[in-house]
């Protein structure tokens, strides 16, 4: 019996939708053991992977741990082990959803604290006048002394979050909070505010890998098979394929240059452009008076190397070398 692949993916909310509706756009949908409402599944179109569903901050402490070999999850948690993002888990693959900014916010009543700078004013002020320091309200903690410490602000002292962040202050708890927030809107029914330069973190799901599992050759062509179908997935949905008349290759060559992707996907008679250079790229073709363009889509495009599972078997051999 072969030992699987583990792989973890969020157990609830919007998160775990997310992920699964784009495993599925992948390509790569799942299977629960036990129903929908199962721990336990795996991925219909690829053998030996075993998918657990877990918390996101869980599976943040599981790849740390080396208790699964790949996981999905928030970077703002992955990136409070501070250091052991590189060294225990590498960031494989950003999913671009799960979107939140980690800010440090105030109340709005503090007309006069718009920036770090003012914040370490009013933090020197109220030690002196009050003999207490800040009380800041977070999960963050590692990435919250790290900010303060780039911004040079030492009088202040971490209040553990248990439950609403945003509310400690309208609870007496706090005067700060450094918290997860998407739209603001949160921050701001609670009388808060972001400071101007108080971003610490663009936060959105990642595929991450565990540098400290232990890893097989099954486990490891496995990753790769699967990462090389997600990259592929991803590359069709960024960029376009463009096609022009075989007789003006050269021409269109050198019209296209500017926009053509650098990876080396060209071949006679057209190219591969990103998305957003795509109306770009055919005005340059037709100012040349190239055409007719044709424009299309590819569901996937796999690259003869995959990046990502190439840098992560680097990692693991690595850390495996005396």
């Amino acid at each position: 019996m072969s030992v699987p692949l583990v792989i973890a993916i969020p157990s609830k909310g919007r998160l775990k939708d997310q992920v699964e509706s784009w495993l599925a756009d992948c390509g790569l949908s799942l299977s629960f053991a036990s129903g929908e409402r199962g721990y336990l599944a795996s991925i219909e179109s690829l053998e030996d992977i075993q998918i657990r569903l877990a918390s996101a901050a869980d599976i943040a402490t599981a790849l740390m741990a080396g208790d699964i070999h790949l996981g999905i999850t928030g970077e703002d948690l992955l990136r409070e082990f501070g250091d052991g993002v590189g060294q225990k888990a590498l960031l494989l693959m950003p999913l671009g959803f799960g979107r939140a900014d980690l800010v440090v916010a105030a109340p709005r009543s503090w007309l006069d604290v718009e920036t770090m700078s003012d914040l370490d004013d009013v933090a020197r002020l109220y030690l002196a006048r009050t003999g207490a320091r800040l009380r800041v309200a977070t999960k963050y903690r590692s990435q919250t002394r790290a900010f303060f410490a780039h911004h040079a602000i030492a009088d202040y002292r971490i209040v553990d979050s248990a439950g609403a962040t945003e509310g400690a202050p309208a609870a007496g708890v706090s005067e700060l909070v450094v918290d997860i927030t998407s739209s603001g809107a949160t921050l701001l029914a609670n009388g808060l505010k972001p400071l101007s330069d108080g971003l610490i973190l663009r936060s959105q799901a990642q595929l991450a890998g565990s540098l400290v599992a232990q890893w097989i050759p099954s486990q490891t062509a496995c990753a790769r098979a699967l990462i090389r179908i997600l990259e592929a997935r991803a590359k069709g949905q960024s960029h376009a394929f463009m096609a022009w008349p075989s007789v003006q290759e050269q021409a269109a060559r050198q019209a296209i240059a500017p926009f053509a992707s650098p990876d080396g996907e060209a071949e006679a008679g057209g190219a591969l452009v990103p998305i957003s250079d795509l109306f770009a790229a055919v005005a340059a073709l037709t100012g040349a008076a190239i055409g007719p363009v044709k424009v299309g889509r590819h569901t996937y495009v796999f690259e003869a190397s995959s990046a990502a599972s190439n840098r992560l078997e680097a990692a693991i051999a690595s850390r495996a070398s005396p």
